[in-house]
């Protein structure tokens, strides 16, 4: 089924109706519809490759571009504006796009964050025109949206048609493009609906930006598709979330742990301004267990975990509220079959063993685009998706997200995850956010070294500031951690560095460890 028409549907039954709003205005449904006409008869005069580029914040016009393209039937490649320019023009000639569209508050955004990089006789950045210099500009506030558009029919997809390519954040070498398919991200807005149970009478708190595929499918796509209002925010300011989901009666919060890290520091909120919340859900990594205990102590709120890749489109597990389980990711959502395989047989192993996690459903990618060997190495003899992350399932299919493969450490022959040592460094009073990177060493092996960013507010007895003391953090870690897991160093850092999406970045971690 295509991904557009059962959002065309709900927008024509009730065109009248708001379904979203952003920091600049509200959108009905005839709105919408409207609007995706103009951008889709701009995009046919401009564009002529399968696929159409979409930089734009997070707004009610990425829906809007989005359904243009897929209305004439298109492949969308949301363009992540945060990235560095060289790693912008490597997606725009890897995607092979001849057209972008955006707005001129985005591309302002990007020429004082892109200083020094070439600007072109319209003013884009050089690396919006790939190496050959042959994409075009779709410029949102030159189109007249005013006049009558041209009615088109919509075009219709097969379940195998490509709808999205999303680059990945290239951790390791370049960005790769995940193919989703309209029956991958159409299943996947099926399973999370069923599952939950949402409704149109939900109201989403859209924080996460929509080139990120939790903030597209959930906050983007989903609500669409249900018909329930979501409202936007461009930048994350935790004062003003706070704001927006007590004045907008939110019923949904999906975010990251480091936003809901950033909303514990908002000095003025309590639990009234949460009181609307019927999901909180925090996915994208592991969240952890300060940031959990600061919520339900502070606001009274229990934040649940989900879990998926953008390789499923995203979501493969969510921790209902009546199901929860502390640490638990949930159990799999509908037609999603998982198992847990050991690390050196690939043999599956029973409740309670850590594993690599391996996911197969019909929410599970087409593989990434122009490269059929690594697509080929990433799924198992059975077609399920090596997902690279290790976790267990407990006797009732509930899974628990432990570690990262690549980022294993192995100390004298055991295996050591950094999650583990994080969660202890967390938990002390003076440290905000810790990584931890293992570090050669000529007898074990590695050894784990962590990385802490201390607490602006930390405080010792007397209520001068807490300073930064590695042999205290050290000795902290002893207490709580068997010997080998306890880190050779503890160095302190301003701010962790963090990709767009709010993870902390090892592998530059990595290169300040092989410096020690």
């Amino acid at each position: 089924m295509s991904v557009h028409w059962p959002i065309l549907r709900t927008l024509i039954r009730r065109p009248f109706r708001t379904y979203v709003v952003d920091d600049q205005r509200s959108y009905r449904g005839l709105e919408l519809l409207v609007g995706a006409l103009h951008v889709a008869e701009a995009i046919a005069a401009k564009s002529r490759t399968q696929t159409v580029g979409i930089m734009l914040p997070t707004t009610g016009a990425f829906p809007i571009a989005a359904l243009a393209a897929w209305m004439l039937g298109r492949t969308v490649v949301p363009l992540n504006y945060l990235l560095k320019p060289e790693e912008l023009r490597f997606i725009v000639d890897d995607c092979d796009t001849d057209c972008i569209v955006s707005a001129g508050p985005m591309l302002e955004f990007l020429k004082g964050t892109h200083k020094g990089e070439a600007l072109d006789e319209t003013g884009a950045l050089a690396c919006l025109r790939g190496s050959r210099g042959q994409v075009s500009l779709l410029r949102l506030e030159e189109l007249e949206f005013r006049s009558v558009p041209e009615f088109r029919v919509p075009a219709t997809a097969r379940d195998e048609d490509i709808a999205l390519l999303l680059y990945t954040s290239g951790t390791s070498g370049k960005p790769k493009g995940v193919m989703l398919s309209h029956g991958n991200v159409t299943t996947n807005i099926e399973q999370i609906v069923e599952w939950v149970g949402f409704t149109n009478r939900e109201v989403l708190a859209g924080v996460l930006p929509q080139f990120h595929t939790f903030g597209l499918t959930v906050l983007t796509l989903l609500p669409l598709t249900v018909g329930c209002k979501v409202v936007y925010t461009a930048r994350f300011n935790p004062a003003k979330i706070v704001r927006m989901i007590r004045e907008h009666g939110a019923t949904a919060l999906i975010a990251i742990p480091s936003m809901y890290n950033a909303l514990l520091h908002v000095k003025d909120a309590g639990p009234d301004d949460f009181k609307s919340l019927k999901y909180t859900v925090s996915g994208g990594e592991p969240l952890p267990g300060a940031v959990f205990e600061g919520f339900r102590d502070r606001f009274k709120v229990t934040l649940n975990e989900g879990y998926g890749l953008t390789e499923t489109s995203p979501v493969s597990n969510w921790c209902r509220p009546h199901e929860f389980r502390i640490k638990s990711v949930g159990r799999a959502l509908p037609m999603v079959s998982e198992r847990i395989v050991d690390l050196e047989t690939g043999q599956d192993l029973p409740p309670g063993r850590d594993g690599e996690v391996r996911i197969k459903g019909p929410n599970v990618m087409q593989g990434y685009f122009k490269r059929p060997e690594e697509t080929a190495a990433v799924f198992d003899e059975r077609g399920y998706f090596r997902t690279g992350d290790i976790g267990r399932m407990d006797e009732e299919g509930h899974l628990y997200i432990t570690g990262r493969l690549k980022e294993m450490i192995i100390v004298g022959g055991e295996n050591v995850f950094p999650r583990q040592i994080e969660e202890v460094l967390n938990k002390h009073p003076s440290v905000k956010d810790s990584g931890v990177v293992g570090m050669m060493d000529p007898i074990r092996g590695e050894l784990p070294v962590a990385y802490v960013e201390m607490r602006e507010d930390a405080a010792r007895g007397d209520g001068a500031k807490q300073p930064f003391d590695e042999k205290e953090l050290i000795r902290w870690c002893k207490e709580h951690l068997a010997g080998y897991k306890v880190p050779r160093h503890v160095r302190e850092l301003v701010a962790l560095p963090r990709n767009p999406t709010g993870k902390v970045m090892r592998r530059e971690l990595k290169v300040l460890a092989a410096e020690l």
